[in-house]
């Protein structure tokens, strides 16, 4: 007989293998947008050093473009981490352990893409606008997109979560 996970009331019935399999599938989904978004990032990064203008950056731009490289390998490192977990963990039968660590390095790479594209943001604000005005843009940009990534789903869960009764 089957070990099913009871969740009737939420629609599915399903073992644990199922629902890790299921949750990988969605996951996977997800890692391939952000890891796009973050390549194409960090491809125009690397790109940045190597332009003629570069040499005309400031100590303070310099910093932050180092920054936002480091930034961009640490966020590229944590969303491609769930690949090489999968990968080294395949057949030894820890398929809902993995869906939890991938998914925890997921959101870590969430944080760090915010950041990266935050810092990415300044300085190409700083250098454009040459104004005081670059970081308070970036900060209502930050604020817009913890409010898309984190506030909303959070407030989503809150409102629509409808537990079990024996939790």
């Amino acid at each position: 007989m089957r070990e099913a996970v009871q969740m009737a009331e939420w629609g599915r019935d399903e073992t644990v293998e199922e629902r890790a399999d299921r949750k990988w599938g969605d996951l996977l989904q997800e890692l391939r947008v952000a890891q796009t978004g973050v390549q194409i990032l960090f491809g125009f990064l690397l790109a940045v050093v190597f332009q003629q203008r570069f040499a005309d950056l400031g100590d303070t731009d310099r910093a932050i473009y180092v920054t936002t490289v480091v930034l961009g390998a640490a966020t590229t490192g944590a969303l491609v981490g769930p690949v090489s977990f999968h990968r080294v963990l395949a057949g030894q039968r820890l398929k809902p352990q993995t869906v939890v660590w991938a998914s925890r390095l997921t959101v870590i790479g969430l944080v760090l893409l915010l950041c990266t594209v935050a810092s990415s943001l300044l300085l190409v604000l700083r250098v454009a606008l040459h104004s005081t005005l670059a970081p308070w843009l970036v900060a209502g940009v930050v604020c817009w997109f913890i409010g898309c990534w984190f506030v909303l789903p959070a407030l989503a869960r809150r409102l629509h979560h409808d537990p079990p009764e024996d939790e």
